[in-house]
């Protein structure tokens, strides 16, 4: 079955740049990064030298004598059986992190040898970079790859047409097909973005055999702390990991670190979170407490919300019933809003490429769910489960603040009032685009 990525465009765009670098995927695991660069690889070269570092010994020890690069293309060229043409081959480094010389070795790449096109991927790479793994830095780019958001799982799943109303921002045809939109974001709630359980699901559309592809990916992940992680961090990232969704079934999903064990303390778990962060498992969303520029100036480093990188998988950890999702709109009560949040914060984050942020106030209860910087604008998100349209949250801080754009994302149709843009939930792709809106 062929995903349709959106980084596959990307992609062809580094391969036509005339100043390209050696690029790096960076990725949790089971996002799809492998599939990703083979597919490329098969699309737009004659040949592909695919090599994987995970338990090879040969090209550890390749890595190790030098960086000579034509005695290391002559090895790549042995170990993949693949004769290796600077203008046709693609070179892949999978699990690149197993050999940190070869991530090192694209530095050489990059200043002596730019001819030749290399794509690197690990699924444990960040965790690396911070165990002091030479990094060639400004010697290569940079792909982050996540889950499938939801106009790539539209496409995936038969509906590009629904997804084709959206790029075209049609309001009056999605406000037509309004309760196919809900349908598929349902479905997206539940199956989420993970390019196993979207396999699954388009070919068996099997709700049970997608829950059962979700947890074995959380046990994936349980055995990775295991195997990876520092020991004494394990107990610690465990802890941090199982209390994920009891923190944001709270009104306020403020991580609080007595919900991971009475007494916890910040400084007992830095460490645990930074490292299910690096892993690309977690988004951690800091407070901000003014909504200025630069918007990072404004970071408060002892506040932050954290959720899980998928909303299917936040689904499995809490256990959340098809039947809760598919009958009326239970499925927006879950969590109290927590899915939603999950899902509107992937899409933000992996189809317009932003970081998210959350506002609020000192001494005061009004919180505004997300705030991006969008190059000189600052907008605020306020997020709604269904239908009801109070935000006084957002009123108040537009009342303040003044900006530009204010966004209300809820089940509401679109629609544009003079301080207020009500953008529906599965239209919220279009947040990239408001400009034009």
């Amino acid at each position: 079955m062929l995903l349709k990525r959106q980084a596959m465009a990307f992609l062809k765009r580094w391969k036509e740049k005339k100043n390209r670098k050696p690029l790096v995927i960076k990725g949790a695991r089971q996002v799809g990064k492998t599939w990703l660069m083979k597919a490329f690889g098969k699309r737009s070269f004659k040949n592909i030298c695919y090599i994987n570092f995970d338990n090879n010994k040969r090209m550890e020890r390749v890595f190790e004598m030098d960086y000579d690069i034509s005695r290391i293309i002559n090895a790549l060229q042995i170990e993949s059986g693949v004769e290796i043409s600077p203008k046709e081959t693609l070179i892949i480094f999978d699990e690149i992190q197993e050999v940190p010389k070869a991530l090192s070795a694209l530095k050489y790449f990059n200043e002596t040898a730019s001819e030749y096109f290399i794509i690197a991927a690990g699924s444990l790479l960040g965790v690396s970079l911070h165990n002091g793994v030479s990094f060639p830095v400004g010697k290569v780019e940079f792909l982050n790859l996540y889950p499938l958001n939801f106009m790539e799982f539209l496409e995936a799943t038969g509906n590009k047409q629904l997804s084709e109303l959206i790029i075209k921002k049609d309001f009056e045809l999605i406000k037509a097909f309004k309760d196919k939109f809900i349908e598929q974001l349902k479905h997206y709630y539940f199956v989420g973005g993970m390019p196993e359980a979207v396999a699954s699901f388009i070919h068996s559309q099997d709700f049970d055999e997608v829950r059962d592809i979700q947890q074995n990916l959380l046990s994936l992940y349980e055995m990775d702390f295991s195997k990876h992680a520092p020991a004494q961090q394990v107990p610690r990232i465990r802890m941090v990991w199982n209390s994920i969704p009891a923190q944001l079934s709270k009104e306020n999903r403020k991580f609080v670190y007595g919900l991971i064990r009475e007494g916890a303390r910040a400084k007992d778990f830095e460490l645990a979170i930074q490292w299910l962060n690096d892993c690309g498992l977690i988004h951690k969303v800091q407070r901000i407490n003014k909504p200025g520029l630069p918007i990072k100036a404004y970071i408060d480093l002892k506040a932050f919300k954290i959720f899980l990188l998928d909303v299917g998988l936040l689904n499995a950890t809490g256990n959340v019933d098809i039947r809760t999702i598919l009958e009326g709109n239970d499925v927006f009560k879950e969590f109290k809003g927590a899915l939603t949040e999950q899902y509107v914060l992937q899409q933000l984050i992996a189809q317009c490429q932003l970081d998210p942020y959350y506002y609020s106030a000192e001494r005061s209860s009004g919180e505004i769910d997300f705030i991006i910087q969008k190059n000189t604008e600052i907008i605020p998100i306020e997020v709604k489960a269904e239908e009801n349209l109070k935000s006084k949250s957002l009123r108040a801080y537009s009342d303040k603040y003044k900006p530009r754009f204010a966004v209300r994302t809820s089940l509401s149709d679109f629609r544009k009032e003079s301080w207020l843009m009500n953008l529906p939930l599965y239209a919220i792709s279009l947040l990239d685009e408001i400009e034009l809106l």
